[in-house]
């Protein structure tokens, strides 16, 4: 018999009881508040009355999340009622064993709906850990859907104590997950719980010894929670992280040797050393803290990160007098370059002012230390520091096997910094979701007259001029602006574009911008190169050169690449208003750092599409050290090896979303071999099938596969409507949001065919609108609050999203239908058509609500119109007329101050976020107590049904409320 979900929370609840937690129970929120102030009276020792604690709730009940995180690790100065003053604490951040630890079972809480907790974990009486639970066979997901919901209807009711909690839990029995409370962050953010050896902790009673002991969890909130200033969120470490700071921690403690930790690129590194310096800093034997990174760009980066997590943790050295003094003074973290940290050991005008230092202890933490510390730069450091420890982080480190083709002379990172104190390799990253697969396909390969391939690496053969000859570089650059939408799912990411020469790389672009005068192209390719000194291959032993700012004195030699560069940059200027040149080092290095600011922006919610780059051309720049989400295709025509190969991949597999499934290669050469070399090296000998998603074939019959399944569940569109019940809703959704999972995958590859599909695209476009009801009926139902077994399924909405399917595209279609009509079509071709055009709008969550609206466009103001006109300014005078008449009707209908609710409507369009207070102020009529939130609902419901149907996806179209 299956476990049920009562019996799964029980053995959770008898489980924490037995290892300390105290079950209590909690009727409603009159219970909580009580049991807050006798926890905190016992906490405090101290006794408080009613009108005490009273400020000390309204103390509690201020800011958001992010804020509350603040206030629960503060102290509250408490004016008592004899005029006494007294320090209330509400958690103690260094000795976790005095903090009081409760559990509780279905802790009711009503806000817009009654709500029930599964287990809630307190400590001196305040909400910090929820667990959500389903029973076994239920998707994990379902719990987290749930937590969503929670935050939407209840975890902002009364005095908003559930604001307060820190880490959540989810779990099915069999599969186990936390993360911390940030309401932004996709199920893609939630974490596994490990061992130090990688290997995950799924069971819940498991989960529950090694995560929910309560000393544990006291310890996770306390250090290895890090308050992101810069985003206002929580965030929570993975396991791997907290066994890198505890190992580098007790390494400290013990003194003597350092050591590095190895975690894959893309697995928050920064974060890592971050908490780790962060505390190091806190033990009193430590004189200074010193994050030393290899690039003046990763100097700006990193420091900003830091501050990010902690505001004024950094001060961030712009010169080597900014050092020497932070050295000299009480600053105890220290972010900088090796650079800089080199000029500061070894210039006789610093040495007096340091020299005194070279005694004091001193932990240096080195970011990617495989490029900084492999030269004279490493003797310098550890022979000027006598009481110094050295810890490393690096993606791909040097070992025995690439070092002494890495010209470093055969040093390993282990030479330099010890031993490996914790390990967390692709393969790893991969298996718990932290980071993407690759889809690797190779196009263009040096071929003999036979057919055969060439080894590149052979005597004889001229590979400069093969590799640089215009007409193959032209080809590749067409092939490029064929498959390039196919690759970036419509130009929702960005590329980028590694050669190998400077030479190439102006050769490359040339290319692109000829074709793009041409009209053959729209692509928006940027570029950025030295021109200090013209590039060869040089990368073909594996390391990729750092990029230099300093740009040196013009010659002969670079005067040519120079022009180039100025040309690109104008380019660059005229297309999104900048002003940036080669004619100082500044502001080439602004021009640079904008670049990476553009690219990395497009994640944002207020990134716009006028400020994309489609491509960035480079030879070794951005391909190391480099994160943006929105990068998920790599083209490379330049030879590459070990960890330089493994880091130039790893710019497109950082984790975002259901639609970018893997990180595409394509390679322009014959990168086969070397790709294995790599990933036997930095992973294991059978690592391809784990680090490589299969080939199109193997997709294909994947597919097809699942088509077969959904088949037998409907075998027709129309069979979704007669599904029995709930049950069998479930099953169709599951298994058509499989095949969406694989059509999302497959329509990256340039050979994508549906004739090799067994569902035709009509199919599936007809039961992509069958989901979309689905999806529908299951919003209207959470709206109305009916509890439903399918209410917390996952649509992966993103996945149905039809390419290019958007209004402008829609009004393409209608334009070119009339035209046709002008041609001699039949009133039934035109028709049917247009039933298709409306069609895929119905197939698209996102734009179904504007259906209606669309065809009554077409029955009233199309057939006026010219042929061959546009049909854009008939269509946007229409939108703006219908928003107007729809607006005047709500507010007709809940009586609402129309110029206060049009700041509502520009406030939710701009922000996303409309107060529920605002709200309130703009009805004519203030509601009833007891009717307020039922009446404020309402309207905030109505108003995001208005904003969806007249103002979102409107690409392509000018904002009707501006028109």
């Amino acid at each position: 018999m299956t476990e049920t979900e009562a019996q799964l929370e029980q053995g959770l609840v008898e489980r924490l009881a037995a290892t300390g937690w105290t079950p209590i129970r909690i009727r409603d929120e009159v219970d909580l508040l009580g049991n807050l102030k006798a926890e905190l009276e016992a906490f405090n020792r101290v006794s408080l009355t009613a009108n005490e604690f009273e400020r000390v709730l309204n103390h509690l009940d201020r800011g958001g999340v992010f804020d509350r995180a603040k206030t629960l690790r503060d102290r509250y100065e408490l004016t008592r009622e004899d005029g006494s003053r007294l320090f209330i604490e509400f958690f103690d951040s260094r000795e976790w064993a005095r903090n009081r630890y409760q559990v509780v079972q279905q802790l009711p809480q009503t806000g817009s709906y009654k709500t029930r907790y599964d287990v809630t974990l307190l400590v001196n009486g305040l909400p910090l850990v929820q667990v959500e639970l389903k029973r076994r066979g239920v998707e994990i997901k379902e719990a987290f859907n749930q937590v969503n919901r929670y935050h939407r209807h209840s975890y902002s009711a009364g005095y908003r104590l559930f604001q307060y909690i820190q880490i959540f839990v989810i779990s099915n029995g069999v599969n186990t997950r936390y993360y911390g409370n940030n309401r932004k962050q996709s199920f893609r953010q939630t974490f596994t719980w490990s061992g130090p050896d990688n290997l995950a902790i799924n069971a819940l009673p498991d989960f529950a010894d090694a995560f929910l002991d309560r000393l544990h969890v006291a310890k996770m909130i306390s250090r290895y929670m890090v308050l992101h200033q810069g985003d206002r969120q929580l965030m929570v470490l993975r396991p791997y992280q907290y066994y890198a700071v505890e190992a580098i921690l007790e390494r400290v403690r013990q003194g003597g040797d350092g050591g590095y930790v190895w975690h894959t690129t893309g697995s928050g590194k920064t974060l890592t050393s971050f908490a780790a310096a962060k505390l190091i800093t806190d033990l009193e034997d430590v004189s200074k803290v010193v994050f030393v990174v290899d690039r003046a760009d990763l100097d700006y980066q990193t420091t900003r990160e830091f501050n990010a997590f902690s505001e004024g943790s950094v001060d961030g050295t712009h010169n080597t007098h900014t050092l020497v003094r932070q050295f000299t003074d009480n600053t105890k973290l220290i972010v900088t370059t090796i650079q800089k940290l080199n000029t500061a050991i070894s210039r006789v005008q610093f040495l007096e002012q340091m020299r005194a230092l070279s005694n004091q202890r001193i932990v240096f933490i080195f970011d990617e230390c495989h490029r900084s510390q492999f030269g004279e730069t490493h003797k310098r450091i550890t022979s000027f520091f006598s009481d110094h420890q050295l810890f490393g982080f690096t993606g791909t480190p040097i070992l025995k096997e690439n070092a002494n083709r890495s010209g470093a002379l055969a040093r390993t990172t282990s030479d330099l910094f010890g031993d490996c104190l914790h390990k967390y390799v692709i393969t790893d990253a991969i298996r718990d979701g932290n980071v993407l697969r690759f889809s690797v396909e190779y196009w263009g390969n040096l071929r003999r007259r036979d057919g055969s391939l060439v080894d590149e690496q052979v005597a004889g053969i001229d590979k400069k001029e093969f590799f640089e000859d215009p007409d193959r570089i032209g080809k590749i650059a067409d092939w490029i602006i064929a498959n390039h939408a196919r690759k970036t799912h419509d130009r929702d990411f960005t590329a980028m574009l590694a050669v190998g020469s400077v030479d190439a790389l102006i050769a490359y672009y040339e290319a692109f911008r000829a074709r793009r005068e041409k009209g053959l192209h729209d692509l928006r390719v940027v570029t950025i190169f030295t021109y200090g000194a013209n590039e060869d291959d040089k990368d073909a032993n594996g390391l990729i050169g750092e990029p230099e700012f300093e740009l040196g004195p013009e010659t002969p030699q670079n005067r040519h690449t120079r022009d180039a560069l100025e040309s690109c940059i104008a380019d660059y200027n005229e297309m999104y208003g900048t002003a940036f040149s080669t004619r100082d080092s500044l502001s080439f290095y602004n021009y640079y750092r904008d670049i990476g600011r553009r690219i990395k922006h497009r994640e944002r919610e207020d990134a716009q599409p006028a400020d994309r780059v489609d491509i960035l051309l480079v030879v070794g720049m951005f391909l190391t050290g480099f994160d943006a989400k929105k990068v998920n295709t790599l083209y490379v025509d330049k030879n590459l090896q070990y960890h330089g190969l493994i880091q130039a991949y790893s710019r497109t597999n950082r984790v975002l979303n259901e639609v970018k499934s893997q990180g595409n290669i394509i390679a322009f050469r014959n990168l086969k071999k070397s790709t294995d070399e790599a990933i036997r090296l930095f992973a294991d000998k059978n690592a391809e099938d784990k680090i490589l998603i299969p080939p199109y074939q193997g997709i294909v019959a994947d597919f097809n596969n699942s088509t077969h399944q959904l088949l037998a569940i409907t075998p027709a569109p129309a069979d979704v409507d007669r599904l029995a019940d709930e049950n069998e809703q479930l099953l169709f959704i599951r298994t058509f949001r499989e095949l969406a999972r694989l059509r999302n995958v497959l329509s990256t590859f340039a050979e994508f065919d549906w004739g090799d599909l067994e569902l035709s695209p009509q199919a599936f476009d007809e039961y992509r609108s069958k989901y979309a009801d689905l999806y529908e009926l299951t919003r209207r139902s959470r709206q109305e609050g009916v509890v439903s077994i399918v209410g917390d399924v996952d649509f992966e909405l993103e996945l149905i999203r039809q390419d290019r399917i958007n209004v402008a595209y829609i009004l393409q279609l209608l334009r070119d239908i009339k035209d046709e009509e002008s041609r001699g079509q039949t009133p039934e071709e035109s028709r049917a058509k247009l039933a298709s055009a409306l069609d895929m709008i119905s197939g698209d969550v996102q734009l179904r609500s504007k259906r209606e609206l669309i065809e009554k466009f077409v029955q009233n103001n199309m057939p006026p119109l010219q042929t061959g006109g546009d049909v854009q300014p008939a269509f946007r005078a229409f939108w703006s007329a219908e928003r107007s008449a729809a607006i005047e009707a709500l507010c007709a209908d809940e009586r609402l101050d129309r110029g206060r609710f049009e700041a509502l409507l520009r406030a939710h369009v701009f922000s996303h976020v409309v107060m529920r207070e605002d709200v309130a102020a703009a009805l004519e009529k203030p509601p009833s107590v007891l009717m307020r939130r039922k009446v404020v609902d309402r309207v905030l419901q109505r108003m995001d049904s208005l904003v969806r149907t007249f103002d979102d996806d409107l690409d392509g179209i000018e904002d009707p409320a501006v028109a």
